[in-house]
């Protein structure tokens, strides 16, 4: 059972957050603040889809390299893709090259341009700002029925790599619900 633990700096973080330089930045300037466009939210859930299987620091690591593939993340400049960007990011080496998770991010920008009222309304109406603060990382879940109901819906408009824990690593990353530890120094900050 883990609890938030302090910093070099003396700052009381979730315990993943202390362990890396780039997770510590992420957790203090990212990690919980409220993504409310569409575009970001898509690029968030194309990373998460491919950090499915490896660690959230290869991810982290790869961003720019991610942004610079995905045009920006764009849904509009994605979802024009076609087989030859497909062969292209395949051979991209600041990404992770997996195929099915390529071609879901390609399908899931055009399933986002599809959407009625856009990827941001669709994906804020399962926010859970009241959900009970962790003590420690045994109180956060891997998923919760408003991720599972959310992962159903988004399926099906066609959306792929979007299971239930992959959707919650999204409400989590885009302050759709509060998983910093109480201790935290984070905890609330967007309120």
């Amino acid at each position: 059972m883990s609890t938030a633990i302090l910093g070099e700096d003396g700052l009381a973080r979730c315990p993943w957050g202390v362990s890396a330089p780039d997770y510590v930045a992420y957790h203090d300037e990212e990690w919980g603040r409220p993504v409310r466009d569409d575009a970001g939210l898509y690029e968030r859930l194309c990373l998460e889809a491919f950090q499915s299987g490896l660690s959230w620091l290869t991810i982290l690591r790869k961003r720019e390299g991610f942004r610079a593939a995905f045009a920006g993340f764009d849904p509009e400049k994605v979802a024009a893709f076609d087989a030859s960007d497909v062969e292209r990011l395949m051979g991209d080496p600041g990404i992770v090259r997996n195929r099915a998770k390529i071609e879901a991010a390609i399908a899931n920008a055009r399933a986002a341009l599809d959407l009625p009222g856009g990827l941001a309304a669709t994906v804020w109406r399962y926010a859970d700002p009241e959900a009970p603060a962790p003590e420690s990382t045994a109180d956060v879940p891997a998923s919760t029925p408003a991720s599972k109901a959310l992962a159903k819906e988004l399926k099906k408009h066609g959306f792929r790599f979007v299971g239930p824990t992959t959707v919650y690593a999204l409400m989590q990353a885009c302050g759709l619900v509060d998983d910093h530890l109480t201790g935290c120094h984070r905890r609330g900050a967007y309120r």
